[in-house]
């Protein structure tokens, strides 16, 4: 009985003879992949989809060849919360300013002149600031000084001829004289008599009775200031008492004011000190001996 193969059956390679059974059966090429078509009216073959890697993410960016692109889920900030914690931190913000421009209008009217808001509102101001916030400056120069001080001394003097007493000496003058004209005045031809005066006022009532310690303490220093001062002059003889006295000018009003203000001197005078030896310059034992 004759094989399939003998009969041209089938050939070695496990296929059916054709009409060409004698032919001699060929190897079968592999099967190359078909080119991906180009026309674009046709739709792409269905198939799965060739695996690539993913591409690299920086941040919340995701690169595309040379490309940047944010990702559209990134949110910061409020804008990360849900909706309902987004409400409470508007409100919470919101409440925090409130207070922050309360706090800074309080201080303000606090550290402020005299106004009509603090004439009116000045107990809340008060309660708002006491204790905790007490400020001790004020702003804009609350009493700006309208007025000219000037400081005058005169001394008795005892000499050979007897005893006579000195015409009055402005001291606060020559405090001025020598500041004007002067690129670095000294803190003494500055402050230390205007200072020393203030001193001596606050610390006395009107008919200059000292209030405690501190009054004492700043008419020795008066005393000390009026002294060091008389011995840069001769006067040929020795300082036996001083007295000194305050002239008040009021400051004249500009020329295009109308305002009208007396610049007449108004004077407050001390009484008489007999001068000691605490009084004089290195503290001399005996002022009788000290020719001033």
């Amino acid at each position: 009985m004759d094989s399939y193969d003998d009969r041209g059956v089938g050939g070695g390679d496990g296929r059916f003879a054709g009409p060409d059974s004698g032919r001699v059966p060929t190897v079968p090429e592999p099967r190359a992949e078909p080119e991906p078509r180009t026309d674009p009216d046709s739709d792409p073959e269905p198939g799965p989809e060739p695996e690539t890697e993913p591409e690299p993410r920086v941040g919340s960016e995701f690169r595309t060849g040379s490309e940047f692109r944010t990702g559209s889920e990134s949110r910061t900030g409020i804008a990360a919360l849900s909706f309902p914690y987004q409400v409470a931190a508007a409100v919470a913000l919101a409440v925090i300013g409130l207070i922050t421009c309360t706090q800074l209008a309080m201080v303000f009217l606090h550290v402020a002149p005299s106004n009509t808001l603090t004439k009116q509102h000045g107990k809340g101001v008060d309660e708002w600031i006491y204790p905790e916030f007490e400020q001790n400056w004020k702003l804009f120069a609350p009493n700006p000084l309208q007025q000219n001080i000037a400081v005058h001394v005169r001394a008795e003097i005892a000499g050979a001829d007897g005893r006579r007493t000195t015409p009055w000496m402005n001291l606060s003058g020559e405090d001025g004289k020598a500041i004007r004209g002067n690129p670095l005045p000294s803190h003494v031809q500055q402050n230390e008599l205007r200072r020393g005066w203030d001193f001596y006022l606050g610390s006395h009532d009107s008919q200059n009775r000292a209030n405690g310690l501190r009054g004492t303490l700043s008419e020795q220093y008066i005393r000390r200031i009026v002294m060091l001062r008389l011995g840069e002059h001769d006067y040929g003889g020795t300082v036996e008492r001083i007295q000194v006295r305050s002239e008040v000018r009021s400051v004249a009003a500009p020329a295009w004011s109308n305002e009208k203000i007396s610049t007449k001197p108004s004077y407050r005078v001390l009484p008489w000190w007999t001068v000691t030896a605490a009084d004089l310059p290195e503290g001399a034992a005996d002022p009788k001996e000290t020719d001033q």
